[in-house]
């Protein structure tokens, strides 16, 4: 997003812009010398003269009477208290106690093709604001601001926070909740007079982050009523707010949340927000379409065949040999796994996780050569090499921390609290980055390391700057950012896995220097099924590692078949973490098995549309959907018993009504034993689209915690 530039653009000042792509429509009122209101976002309008669209701004504009405070939408994108706005801010700060409610006026814009460049100033608060809005060819609506200190003296930056507006018909909100292990559990609301926030305050969005905010219609579901949501770009503390005001605005917003006294913006200093990214659709599944087609359209989205790998984490853990670590990978070639990461303990002193972080050597005393012959013995069979680290953490317990003290954060209390004993490294410090940077770029070259797993445990809760006292978590975010950047720019080919405890660092911003997430620490498929489907919401699933996991969860230690663990994997980033060595011939067979068969489908999985459907709670119907729409891939899960049986009848949506589809079921999964298949089942059947999604077909009468995959192909 380019905030800066102005190529090709026409001056208009006075005019109802109407942006229009990817079935999107959002016209915005830039009269008056204001900051843009958005006058309608959502459904496509069609071809609107300019007579219409000021038309538009004449039935939009309300009936004000004897005062201006209580008058509804439209409202501008950055709301201000200085034009009778009784809500949350758009800027929140001050210089020197003045100037902390902004006026922003003799607006001027430029309009180019999809997108609306702001810039207004307020003279005696000696503030410049630019505002950047964009509607991308996919549908998505992205919103920028940069606020310029034009003052001598400096000017106390408290937050910077976005609005984009939703119809009176979005009366529930739903956003996403969670916590280790179990992230992304959806949760349903009226959408109330007030404001419904949620704050992520401990250096990076977060285990019970909302990645998606969503505002619908009543009842709006995966198929069905309209839904608008947004999500913020960015990796470190932030809020989102649905707020309805009684005279009739609601609106769903975002920014960065600073804490006090982090940011002050000296003469002629800048602060760029982070992206606010919107999409709405008729249902989730179209909503989540259009994050997922701009997401796949980056320029840097990760291309070709997405590697199925193994990890060693839940296999070893601490207990590294370099004959079992090389017989591992052996069996992982066996199986067609394309890359090998060997997960936390293999730096100088790390036996368990009370110490060591920081110190990113090879540990002599467990590899007396170095890792170098495990890469080698890895590159040899074929596969990519990967390593895991966590730079921006720090045990007490190690050399680095002994002699830098002063690198470690410090909110006034010392190093403050353990969390897994771990404190915080503070990457704004120069040469701590320097450091870290050096040692991590270093293995990647020297071991031709393809793939980093780059993780991040500890939230940052009390991350002052040891120096100065001042809170540092922005600064951080940069500068685990510009590390990322640096170590692509170095290493071109090299990719990185964001995980942090799980899913706690799930985010566009994170993801714009990443390949891929790691969704959540647990494997266990009862919940990792819904953990996947509602990180699906933003991201496609070729971003996101799904492993196949041990029988009994590390994590929840339920116990759950081959075919259940091995079908909820099967839908992302395919993985393997199992002990190689320790399974049977029987399921090491079948292993192989399911991952060919991912290898055989993923141009589908991870190109295709994703679709879910509306069902009972116990059950789950998801798919991938080409989008010539001559293929498909579904799954039925049964994830409890519901009171009503048999259950209901499979529709399958996002076909082509028009065509006629074979439906057989996929092998290998076997989850389905003879007496509880539907006679169809055995021979398939070929019927059309809409009668799948109409009619749909008889279930399969599965226990719970058990899957069954269908192909459908054009006949």
């Amino acid at each position: 997003m380019g905030i800066e530039s102005e190529e090709n653009t026409i001056p208009d000042n006075v005019g109802v812009e109407h942006l229009r792509g990817g079935g999107t429509s959002v016209v915005v009122d830039l009269g008056d010398g204001r900051l843009p209101r958005i006058l309608h976002w959502g459904r496509d309008l069609g071809e609107l003269g300019a007579a219409e669209l000021e038309q538009l701004r004449t039935i939009t504009r309300p009936t004000v009477g004897d005062s201006a405070v209580t008058y509804p939408q439209p409202v501008p994108v950055l709301p201000q208290l200085a034009e009778g706005w009784l809500g949350r801010p758009g800027i929140t700060g001050n210089r020197g106690g003045r100037a902390f409610a902004p006026l922003f006026r003799d607006a001027v814009h430029t309009v180019t093709a999809g997108s609306v460049r702001t810039v207004a100033a307020d003279p005696e608060s000696q503030l410049t604001l630019t505002v950047l809005l964009e509607l991308g060819p996919h549908g998505v609506l992205t919103l920028q601001a940069e606020l310029q200190n034009d003052g001598a003296s400096s000017y106390a930056l408290d937050g910077v926070e976005l609005a984009l507006p939703v119809p009176d018909k979005a009366d529930e909100i739903l956003d996403l909740t969670g916590r280790w292990a179990l992230e992304r559990v959806p949760q349903r609301h009226p959408f109330p007079i007030g404001s419904w926030v949620r704050e992520s305050r401990g250096g990076k969005p977060g285990l019970d982050h909302s990645t998606v905010f969503a505002a619908g219609e009543t009842g709006f579901g995966f198929e069905r009523g309209q839904v608008w949501a947004v999500h913020l770009g960015w990796s470190g503390n932030q809020v989102l707010a649905a707020e309805r005001m009684p005279a009739g605005s609601r609106h769903l917003r975002a920014g960065e949340l600073l804490l006090s006294g982090e940011f002050s913006l000296e003469a002629g200093e800048s602060y760029r927000s982070p992206v606010l990214y919107g999409s709405w659709g008729e249902g989730l599944n179209d909503l989540s379409d259009r994050f997922h087609r701009m997401i796949r359209a980056r320029p840097d989205h990760p291309a070709g065949p997405r590697p199925v790998l193994s990890n060693t984490w839940e296999a070893v853990y601490f207990d590294h040999d370099l004959d079992t670590l090389k017989a591992f990978a052996d069996r992982s070639a066996e199986l067609g796994i394309e890359r090998f990461v060997l997960d936390d303990g293999w730096f100088l002193g790390r036996r368990d996780d009370t110490t060591s972080l920081g110190d990113w050597e090879v540990d002599p005393e467990v590899w007396p050569q170095g890792l170098d012959p495990l890469a080698e013995h890895v590159h040899g069979l074929g596969l990519q090499f990967g390593l895991w680290f966590e730079p921006e953490m720090v045990n007490l317990d190690s050399e680095l921390a002994r002699a830098h003290p002063e690198w470690i954060f410090d909110g006034g209390h010392g190093a403050g609290l353990p969390s897994r004993y771990q404190h915080v490294l503070d990457l704004s410090h120069p040469d701590a980055f320097a450091q870290v940077l050096e040692q991590v770029s270093t293995l990647v070259d020297r071991l031709g390391i393809d793939f980093i797993k780059w993780d991040h445990n500890r939230y940052l809760t009390d991350a002052g700057h040891s120096d100065s006292g001042r809170a540092g978590v922005h600064d951080q975010v940069l500068a685990a950012y510009a590390m990322m950047d640096e170590l692509r720019r170095r290493h071109p080919a090299l990719e990185i896995e964001s995980c942090a405890s799980g899913g706690g660092r799930i985010d566009l911003g994170v993801l714009a220097r990443t390949d891929r997430v790691w969704p959540s620490d647990c494997n266990d498929p009862h919940d990792r099924i819904d953990i996947q489907r509602w990180t699906s919401l933003l991201l496609p699933p070729e971003l996101q590692g799904t492993h196949i996991g041990a029988e009994e969860s590390h994590t929840t230690h339920r116990v759950a078949t081959l075919d259940f663990r091995a079908s909820t994997a099967f839908w992302g980033n395919l993985g393997v973490e199992l002990d190689l060595a320790a399974i049977d011939p029987e399921t090491f067979a079948r292993v192989s098995e399911w991952v060919d068969a991912h290898k055989r489908f993923r141009p589908l999985l991870h190109s295709g549309r994703v679709v879910r459907a509306d069902t009972v709670p116990e059950i789950r119907v998801d798919g991938v959907v080409a989008h010539d729409l001559r293929e498909a891939v579904f799954s039925f899960t049964m994830l409890g018993r519901p009171a009503a049986w048999p259950p209901p009848r499979l529709r399958l949506p996002g076909l082509d009504p028009n065509r006629r589809y074979t439906v057989r079921q996929l092998a290998p999964g076997r989850d389905v034993p003879a007496g509880q298949q539907p006679p169809w089942l055995a021979v398939g059947v070929t019927v059309s689209g809409s009668v799948l999604d109409e009619l749909g077909l008889e279930a399969p009468s599965l226990d719970p915690d058990r899957t069954v995959l269908f192909h459908l192909v054009e006949a």
